[in-house]
C-alpha cells in the first residue's frame, strides 16, 4: 500500500467579491480533484486547535500527525533544521524576512510594502544576508541564508519572551509602528531591523533591483522565534517510510526533524511559477523506496497573502493539470493506494492572512471507492457531508487505516 498527501497550502478561503462571491475552490476548474472527491471520503478537519496561532507550522505539523501542543517549539527552529543549523538547547531561532518598506523618515511610520521583497531571488538574497551577517554577526547573533526572502537568525542565549513579533505577511500595506514589539527583551532585535534599513537601502543588489524596476530588499524583519525542536521519528510513530517534498524550509525542516527523506527539486519556488511537474515526478520517484509521500505546494497561500484571487484560482488549477495526473499514474503502479488532498489552513483573500477555520479534506482509497455525494469539493460541499474531525493530528491515523 502506498500513501500520498497533496497539501495545497492556504487553499481554503471565504467568499471573494472579485470572484463573484465564490471561493477559489468553487471557481477553479479541477476535474481530477473533483473526480477523486466524488469517489472518496469528503469532510472537514480542524487543523489548528483553539488557542494556537494559525500558521503553516502548526497546521502542517497537525496534518502530518504531530500534535502541536506537544511538539511545537516555534516556526523558525524548523526552518533552521532545513538550512542545516545545528542549534544548541540555549539557542533561539528567528525567521529573518527580507522585506520592502516604504521610505518615510521615521521607521515607525513606514509601511509594509512587500513581505517578500518582490520575490527576491535566492542568489540576490544570499548577497544581502552575507552583508547583514558582516554588519551584525558576532558571538551573540548569526545569520544564515535560506530561500528567496526567507532566512534565519540564531540568537545565542536568547529568549522567546519577546512580546509580539508580528509576521510581515500579516501586515501588508499597513503602517508598521504598532506591530513592533515594545518588550525590552526584543529591543536589540528591533534596533537591528531599524539599522538594517539604513544600510540595505544603498546595498548594490538593491540599487540594481530599483534600476530594473524591482522592489528592494531594504530591511530585515525578525519573527517566528522558538527553541530547538524535538520531533519523534515518523517511522517510529506510524511504521511508514516517509518523504517530504516542498520548496519552503519550514516543511523541509519538519521532514528532516522527523527523519524523513527531503529531496531538493530544481525550480521549486514556493509560488505560482514553481516547478509543478518536477515536484510531481520527484514524488513518484520517492514512492519506489517510501511508503508515504507528503507533497506540499505553497502557491495558493502566497496568492492569498498577496490578494491575488485569479492567481490563487490558477494555482489550484495548475496542481490539477500538472501534478495530479502524474501522481495518480505513479500510484497505479503499486496496486492499492490512498491519496489525501487538503489545505493546511485557510488564507482568505479578503484578509490576506491565515485563519483557524476548519478546512475541507478528501481521502480516496483505490480499492474501497465510495459515493461521497459530492460532485465538486469546496468549503461548502465538504461541510455538507457532516463528516468532521475535531483533532487534526488524528486525521493521518484515519488515513493510514487500510480498512477505510
Amino acid at each position: 500500500m502506498k500513501y500520498m498527501i497533496v497539501l495545497y497550502d492556504g487553499m481554503a478561503d471565504e467568499p471573494v467579491p472579485a470572484l463573484g462571491g465564490k471561493t477559489p475552490m468553487e471557481v477553479a476548474k479541477k476535474p481530477v480533484f473533483d473526480l477523486l472527491a466524488s469517489r472518496g471520503e469528503v469532510g472537514i478537519v480542524k487543523t489548528v486547535a483553539d488557542g494556537l496561532k494559525p500558521g503553516s507550522d502548526v497546521a502542517n505539523l497537525s496534518v502530518m500527525g504531530y500534535d502541536p501542543a506537544v511538539y511545537y517549539t516555534g516556526r523558525s527552529p524548523l526552518e533552521a533544521l532545513s538550512i542545516g543549523v545545528d542549534m544548541k538547547p540555549t539557542d533561539i531561532a528567528l525567521r529573518c524576512n527580507l522585506v520592502t518598506l516604504s521610505d518615510e523618515e521615521n521607521f515607525e511610520d513606514k509601511t509594509m510594502v512587500d513581505y517578500s521583497a518582490g520575490d527576491i531571488s535566492s542568489e540576490e538574497a544570499r548577497e544581502i544576508i552575507a552583508s547583514v551577517e558582516k554588519h551584525f554577526g558576532n558571538d551573540e547573533f548569526k545569520f544564515y541564508p535560506g530561500v528567496s526572502y526567507r532566512h534565519c537568525l540564531i540568537w545565542n542565549n536568547g529568549t522567546t519572551d519577546l512580546g509580539s513579533m508580528t509576521p510581515p505577511h500579516d501586515i501588508s500595506g499597513r503602517r508598521i509602528g504598532e506591530y513592533l514589539s515594545k518588550s525590552e527583551n526584543a529591543s536589540k532585535l528591533i534596533d537591528m531591523m531599524k539599522e538594517s534599513f539604513a544600510f540595505l537601502s544603498n546595498h548594490p543588489v538593491n540599487l540594481k533591483r530599483v534600476a530594473e524596476g524591482k522592489r528592494p530588499a531594504n530591511c530585515i524583519w525578525l519573527w517566528g522565534e522558538g527553541k530547538k525542536p524535538m520531533l519523534e521519528d515518523f517511522y517510529s510513530l506510524y511504521s511508514k517510510r516517509g518523504a517530504v517534498i516542498s520548496a519552503v524550509d519550514l516543511l523541509k525542516g519538519i521532514g528532516k526533524g522527523a527523519n524523513m527523506t527531503v529531496p531538493t527539486v530544481e525550480g521549486a519556488t514556493g509560488y505560482i511559477d514553481t516547478n509543478f511537474v518536477g515536484k510531481a515526478q520527484t514524488a513518484v520517484e520517492m514512492l519506489k523506496d517510501h511508503d508515504f509521500v507528503y507533497l506540499h505546494f505553497e502557491a495558493p497561500d502566497e496568492c492569498g497573502h498577496r490578494n491575488e484571487p485569479e492567481n490563487k484560482v490558477r494555482a489550484i488549477e495548475l496542481i490539477d493539470e500538472k501534478v495530479l495526473p502524474i501522481i495518480l499514474e505513479g500510484l497505479e503502479r503499486y496496486g492499492d493506494y490512498k491519496i489525501m488532498i487538503l489545505p493546511d489552513h485557510p488564507t482568505p483573500i479578503v484578509t490576506m492572512t491565515h485563519s483557524s477555520e476548519p478546512v475541507p479534506y478528501m481521502i480516496y482509497h483505490k480499492n474501497r471507492e465510495i459515493d461521497s455525494s459530492v460532485s465538486s469539493i469546496n468549503e461548502k460541499t465538504a461541510r455538507s457531508t457532516g463528516i468532521y474531525e475535531e483533532k487534526g493530528p488524528n486525521l493521518i491515523k484515519h488515513f493510514f487505516d487500510e480498512n477505510y
